[in-house]
């Protein structure tokens, strides 16, 4: 799988989300906290962005007229039909057994470690002659 730089860790801020395109597929990538989970971008639905929608908690309720609110932040809306997915597993509220999106590794690396990474850049030597500056292609 393809290495994919996102952002800085500072331009995602907690309870922000970024989307990315990467070989073809969108994938959003969220903060929690300081943790970073990255989904597809794409409803099973009927391929709604998730990236577009309302990013909420989850309401409980074990008899009429009582609610409870939890896990704020963590639950993600699609913006079309409501479809609601866990951020931290992909997996949808209503039946987490057989919806689910697809999930992809997010962590976060030291900017050093990816200067000096497996990524080869094209490089060439460079003088100065009388004032001019010459690249040798």
């Amino acid at each position: 799988m393809a290495k994919i730089i996102v952002a800085p860790v500072s331009d995602l801020p907690p309870g922000g989300r970024r989307l990315v395109e990467a070989e073809g597929k969108r994938i959003v990538v969220f903060n929690l906290g300081g943790e970073f989970f990255a989904l597809s971008d794409r409803c099973p639905h009927q391929g709604g962005s998730l990236c577009a929608g309302l990013v909420s908690g989850h309401v409980e309720s074990s008899t009429p007229g009582e609610y409870r609110y939890s896990r704020r932040g963590e639950m993600v809306r699609c913006p079309w039909h409501y479809w609601e997915f866990d951020i931290r597993t992909g997996k949808s509220w209503f039946d987490p057994k057989r919806v689910q999106l697809r999930q992809y590794p997010a962590h976060v690396e030291p900017g050093a470690a990816l200067v000096e990474g497996p990524y080869l850049a094209e490089t060439f030597a460079v003088r100065v002659e009388d004032s001019y500056v010459v690249v040798e292609a």
